[in-house]
């Protein structure tokens, strides 16, 4: 990307009006930002001055300086940002599916935009691709629609597709797989040795959320946790268990490749015959966690 030189006192005036300095953005970070932006639109030459100014000008400034206090992880930043972009996430996301599929897409965005992951010291936070070209809200809503599409995209990958050399089958039925009973019964076995390791507190957030239905909020209330750092942990937990199930069905049950992708495909065919509130009810979680009060 090509680099653009920031003028130091347009730079300034530019901080001031964004108001970064309330979140604790510091002006390096922020020129940074601004020049990133430049370089998208001045690709390949260096701006004159005014048609520079023009430019950073016309920048979403306030969002700029938000996103990046938010990416740095500055508490008030999301608080503020939870708080004020959170209504919009749920509304975009009941326009997109209206069956409220599209719900969970909006809470775990809550994780990648945090940054759970590192690399080389720093988190990944999704807002490092927000430059300000656009409003948040606006490119919030992208991010999302863009999200539900993938997601479409990945469960069309795994829907058999007909052979057009093939007659359709009359019944619109496929034969049952033999081996569906052996895969469930290995992947409930291996789910509850999972949640098993899981913490006391990783379990109860499982039990609040998926058992019990609870909101983020409402099982933020309960852990006296802000609900987007519920939902960082849900994500992370559902990534760990992912992990230690692939590696239960690989290391201890000996399955093959191919047959923990076809052990996966089993769950997702038929979901209702795994029950996670089955399993924490057998480790007494859901019962212990059915009283309305903090964990703190």
């Amino acid at each position: 990307m090509h680099a653009v030189r920031i003028d130091d006192r347009l730079a300034a005036r530019l901080y001031e009006r964004a108001g970064a300095e309330r979140w604790r953005v510091a002006p390096a970070v922020f020129t940074e930002a601004l020049s990133a932006s430049a370089g998208r639109v001045f690709t390949d030459r260096d701006p004159g001055a005014r048609e520079l100014t023009r430019v950073l000008e016309s920048l979403h400034l306030e969002d700029l300086a938000l996103a990046l206090a938010c990416a740095a992880g500055h508490d008030a930043a999301w608080e503020h940002f939870v708080r004020e972009h959170r209504p919009l996430l749920y509304r975009s996301a009941d326009a997109i599916d209206p069956g409220g599929g599209a719900r969970e897409l909006a809470d775990s965005l809550y994780a990648d935009l945090y940054g759970l992951n590192e690399r080389g010291g720093q988190r990944q936070s999704l807002f490092r691709y927000y430059h300000g070209r656009s409003s948040l809200a606006t490119w919030l809503r992208a991010v999302l629609a863009q999200r539900h599409v993938d997601r479409f995209r990945a469960n069309r990958r795994v829907e058999p597709l007909l052979d057009e050399e093939t007659p359709a089958v009359v019944a619109g039925a496929a034969p049952p797989d033999p081996d569906r009973p052996r895969f469930l019964t290995l992947i409930k076995a291996a789910l509850a040795a999972a949640v098993a390791r899981l913490t006391a507190r990783d379990r109860v957030r499982l039990t609040f959320y998926y058992a019990q239905e609870l909101t983020l909020a409402e099982v933020g209330r309960l852990t006296g946790e802000h609900e987007a750092t519920v939902s960082r942990h849900l994500t992370r937990t559902r990534r760990a268990l992912r992990a230690d199930l692939e590696r239960q069905l690989r290391d201890e049950m000996k399955l093959s490749e191919a047959e923990i992708s076809q052990a996966f495909e089993s769950v997702m065919d038929d979901p209702g015959t795994i029950d996670l509130g089955e399993i924490l009810a057998d480790r007494g979680e859901s019962k212990k966690s059915a009283a309305p009060r903090s964990i703190r």
